[in-house]
C-alpha cells in the first residue's frame, strides 16, 4: 500500500509568499519594459521625422538666392526681410525664398560623350553681336532642354515662359525686387531684381517675357535662373501641434492668373503642396547675414509629454 504525500502548510505559505512577489514585482517589471520599449520607439520615430524634415528644407535653401528669403506672419503677410545680427530665433509661421533652378545648372549627359552639360551656363555675353535692348546672350545655353526640364518638374505647369534671371551682383530689397508685396507693375520694368524671361526660339538667347526691355538696366556677366519659389508654412493644429507644409511651383515675378498682383504660395494658379512633417510644437529660424538656422521641433503624447527639436545651419 503506497501513501501519497502532501504539501505541508509551511509549504503552502512559502508558495504563496513567492507567486505574490513575483505576481506584484513581475507586473511591473513587464509594464516598465514595454512602457520602456514604447519610448524608444517614439523617440526613435521623432529623430527620423525631424531629421529628415531639417534636411529637407535644408536641401532647398542651399539653393536659394540669398538675399531674397523672407517671413511672413500669415499668407498675404507683408514680407519681412531676414538678416538681424541678434541671433534671436524667430517664430514667424510663413519662411519664402527663391530657388536657383540647380536641377538644370546640373543638366543632362550630352548624347555623344558622357559629359554632363548644364541647360543653362550663367553667363551672358555682354559684348555678342546678336545682343540687343531686348536679347541676351548666354554662351552654351540651351533653352529648350531647360523648359523641358522645367516642364517635367512642374507636371507641365511650368516651363521657360515662367522663368527669371537674377544678375549676380545686383542691388535688391527683399521685400520689392522679388514680387513678395505683390507689385507686379514694378516687377514688369524690369527694375526690380528679377526679370522675367522667355526664348525667342534660339537656344542660347533669353528676350524679356514683359513689354518692357533691358534697356536702362545693370545687365551682368553672372546670373542665375529660377522657376519657382518656396514657401514653408506652420499651420497651427489642435493641443498646440501643427504640421508644416512645403508650397512650391509659383513665381512671385509674375501675374499667371491675372488678378493684377503678383502670384503667391496662397494664389498662384499652379502652386503645389505638400505636408512634409506632422505633430510640430515649433517652426523657427533665424539669420545673421546670408547664414540661416532652421529649428524644427516636434511632440507626443502617447505615453507622457516628450518632445525634441532638430536644428540646422545653412550657409
Amino acid at each position: 500500500m503506497f501513501k501519497r504525500s502532501a504539501f505541508t502548510m509551511l509549504e503552502l505559505v512559502f508558495v504563496i509568499v513567492i507567486m505574490g512577489i513575483i505576481g506584484k514585482f513581475g507586473v511591473e517589471f513587464l509594464a516598465q519594459a514595454y512602457k520602456s520599449f514604447i519610448f524608444s520607439k517614439i523617440n526613435h520615430e521623432l529623430q527620423s521625422t525631424s531629421e529628415q524634415t531639417v534636411e529637407l528644407i535644408a536641401a532647398r535653401l542651399e539653393n536659394r538666392l540669398k538675399d531674397s528669403v523672407i517671413a511672413r506672419v500669415g499668407a498675404g503677410g507683408a514680407p519681412i526681410a531676414l538678416g538681424s545680427a541678434d541671433g534671436t530665433l524667430v517664430n514667424y509661421p510663413v519662411l519664402e525664398w527663391i530657388g536657383v533652378d540647380d536641377d538644370g545648372f546640373r543638366g543632362s549627359s550630352d548624347n555623344n560623350t558622357s559629359i554632363n552639360l548644364p541647360n543653362w551656363s550663367g553667363i551672358i555675353d555682354l559684348d555678342n553681336a546678336n545682343a540687343t535692348a531686348n536679347i541676351l546672350v548666354s554662351p552654351e545655353t540651351n533653352t529648350t532642354n531647360t523648359s523641358n526640364l522645367i516642364s517635367l518638374l512642374s507636371n507641365a505647369d511650368s516651363n521657360i515662359t515662367h522663368t527669371a534671371l537674377y544678375f549676380m551682383g545686383s542691388n535688391s530689397d527683399a521685400g520689392r525686387d522679388y514680387g513678395w508685396d505683390g507689385n507686379i507693375t514694378y516687377m514688369n520694368s524690369q527694375q526690380a531684381a528679377m526679370h522675367p524671361i522667355t526664348s525667342n526660339g534660339t537656344l542660347d538667347q533669353f528676350t524679356s517675357s514683359t513689354a518692357s526691355t533691358f534697356n536702362g538696366i545693370d545687365v551682368f556677366e553672372y546670373y542665375k535662373l529660377a522657376w519657382t519659389a518656396y514657401a514653408i508654412v506652420y499651420e497651427a493644429g489642435a493641443n498646440n501641434l501643427g504640421v508644416l507644409r512645403l508650397y512650391w511651383d509659383y513665381q512671385p515675378w509674375l501675374d499667371r492668373d491675372g488678378d493684377g498682383v503678383s502670384d503667391q504660395f496662397n494664389t498662384g494658379p499652379f502652386a503645389k503642396n505638400a505636408v512634409i512633417m506632422e505633430n510640430v510644437s515649433t517652426f523657427r529660424f533665424m539669420a545673421i547675414g546670408s547664414i540661416i538656422k532652421i529649428q524644427v521641433c516636434t511632440k507626443s503624447n502617447i505615453i507622457e509629454e516628450y518632445s525634441l527639436c532638430k536644428e540646422k545651419t545653412i550657409f
